[in-house]
């Protein structure tokens, strides 16, 4: 089984926040949720 490379993808600061008013709506789908969560994930570590 061949190694798997690092994902290196990261996301905006922008869209990033985006994400974060979904998943404190009450009112996001839970699909909506599942790909802010996702696109979360994402974004570097605060260090």
């Amino acid at each position: 089984m061949p190694k798997r490379s690092p994902n290196r993808e990261v996301t905006s600061k922008k869209a990033a926040s985006a994400a974060s008013k979904v998943l404190r709506d009450p009112k996001s789908s839970k699909a909506a949720k599942s790909a802010a969560a996702s696109a979360l994930t994402q974004r570097p570590n605060k260090k």
